[in-house]
């Protein structure tokens, strides 16, 4: 079996996609997470005694630790998962979007090629570096415009955004000067499980039980497609084995949506699930917007549905029914999350914003 040096393994994606992983047996994997606010150890408890699976703390960034790692357990593949990856904190804040997603993949990139390197030419031409992006490097679209496909060019703006293009350009270019035989993804908005609750569904969702505001941005009628992040993992996985090295794959759940209704659909989950004696659609705020809030993304997946057969087994009713159960269900991981440092980030980016 592969063994796999996952990076960001603790945070939303890359902790479904090491569950996932390895509940199905796909892959041995190492685990590399700094541990910031947006990851949870608690994510990964019921395989944290996986003789399998192994968890290191520590930033990809490090190339001595990387380093290290790749010389200890000797991985056939890497998945980059690690990143910032919070839009309004990049606002707030881009030092640090730069330094994790630029600097951070740049590292990783060298300490990998530099293992790759020292390998025997069977195991180089083997071997995989899988890029997890966004589709948020894409720019926006209006909406009569086309989803966006691999070979759209990149118009970044936002400085995640910017960042996260940053990191792509860098592995597009290990490939093309080194040989490094790297793939990069590009997703649209992923949903689920263990989503830090700064994002709009979970923040929606925890809102709503608390009986606070839910914050819309503008008008509402911002577009996402918007993709259950197990579907998500179920891509990379077929990307890891099947993909053409050197190539980029648009992933995407078929499921555009505006921010209104999404906010809207959740009231109604919850209005059958806990219900209370007025809707949660009361609660429906409308604020200050988004600086440079992107209008509308949406994904074109004809490339990874007809060259690797993957299609989303999830539509958004059915993965956002799942996603608010999981919430309900799951009310110590909630309380884990929302910390001190939680509260204060909403204080800092909802608390100010006047209301429409």
């Amino acid at each position: 079996m592969q063994t796999v040096l996952v990076t960001g393994g603790a945070g939303f994606i890359g902790a479904n996609f090491t569950l996932v992983a390895r509940r199905n047996n796909w892959i041995n994997i190492i685990n590399l997470d700094k541990l910031t606010y947006a990851s949870n150890l608690d994510n990964l408890g019921e395989i944290k005694d996986d003789i399998n699976y192994h968890f290191v703390q520590g930033d990809i960034g490090n190339i001595e630790l990387v380093s290290y790692l790749l010389d200890k357990y000797q991985p056939q593949a890497i998945i980059n998962f690690a990143a910032e990856t919070h839009v309004d904190r990049s606002i707030f804040s881009p030092q640090s979007f730069i330094q994790t997603n630029v600097v951070g993949t740049f590292n990783l990139l060298e300490a990998t090629r530099f293992y790759w390197q020292k390998l025997s030419l069977q195991n180089q031409q083997n071997f995989r570096f899988i890029h997890v992006s966004t589709d948020e490097v894409y720019g926006s679209l209006k909406v009569q415009d086309p989803a966006f496909r691999e070979d759209t060019p990149y118009a970044p703006n936002s400085p995640y955004a910017a960042s996260k293009a940053a990191s792509d350009h860098f592995v597009r270019a290990y490939y093309h000067t080194y040989g490094l035989p790297t793939l990069t993804t590009n997703c649209s908005n992923n949903y689920g499980p263990r989503q830090f609750p700064e994002k709009l569904i979970p923040l929606t969702i925890l809102n709503a039980l608390d009986g606070k505001p839910l914050p819309i941005y503008g008008d509402g009628q911002n577009i996402r497609d918007w993709l259950y992040v197990i579907d998500h993992c179920e891509a990379i996985y077929l990307v890891l084995q099947n993909g053409k090295i050197g190539e980029t794959y648009n992933i995407g759940g078929m499921n555009e949506q505006t921010n209104l209704r999404v906010v809207k659909k959740i009231c109604t989950i919850l209005d059958e699930l806990a219900p209370q004696s007025t809707s949660y659609a009361d609660l429906i705020t409308f604020v200050a917007d988004r600086p440079g809030h992107d209008w509308r993304y949406a994904i074109d997946c004809t490339k990874i549905s007809s060259e690797l057969g993957w299609q989303p087994k999830e539509n958004f009713d059915s993965g956002l029914f799942k996603t608010v159960q999981w919430y309900l269900n799951n009310s110590n991981w909630v309380q884990q999350v929302r910390s001190g440092a939680y509260q204060n980030w909403l204080k800092q980016n909802y608390e100010n914003r006047t209301t429409k």
